[in-house]
């Protein structure tokens, strides 16, 4: 037994935030996260990627860093990158956007499984809107559409957070997907 377990000390949880292009939702939701987490140190690497390479090294798209800033967020720097291997064993839990990029994410984590011989790769793969008390429930992607649509989805990050933060953070209860 570790001394951080003898005292009932955990280690920091660590998130990735996942989307299709990794600028407009997946950002927003680690923006967000950033915020709402500054100084909470059961909080460690915080981060966000998405399931395509189409945006790789890109900035967020300008109405998500506009809601972020008409917010208080402005501080919010990232570049977009794709989901890599190395996230399912560097992060406790990886929170898709939608369904379609939770099946690709849990696809990905089980061909992990499959080539290293684990019984199951460490990450928790869950929606995030799983922790805004609809179970189920998808951040739709703004991306096509007008401001108002990133405005809900700040909405839906700050409420999904806050649910985090509740069930992982202060109870230990995970929702299950």
């Amino acid at each position: 037994m570790t001394a951080d377990e003898a005292s009932g000390a955990r280690k920091p949880v660590s998130v990735l935030f996942v989307c299709l292009g990794n600028i407009c939702r997946s950002p927003m939701a680690e923006g967000v996260f950033r915020s709402i987490t500054k100084s909470d140190t059961r909080v460690g690497s915080i981060d966000s990627a998405g399931t395509g390479a189409y945006h790789e090294g890109s900035p967020p798209d300008p109405r998500t860093m506009s809601v972020l800033e008409e917010n208080g967020e402005h501080s919010y720097h990232h570049q977009a990158r794709k989901v890599r291997n190395s996230d399912f064993k560097d992060f406790d839990y990886v929170l898709a956007m939608d369904s379609d990029n939770l099946l690709d994410l849990s696809r990905v984590q089980r061909r992990i499984v499959k080539n290293s011989g684990l019984h199951a790769a460490p990450a928790k793969v869950m929606l995030f809107g799983d922790f805004g008390g609809h179970e189920g429930e998808e951040v739709i992607d703004p991306y096509y559409g007008a401001t108002d649509g990133f405005t809900v989805a700040y909405e839906q990050m700050t409420r999904f957070s806050k649910g985090f933060i509740e069930k992982v953070l202060q109870g230990g209860d995970v929702p299950t997907s």
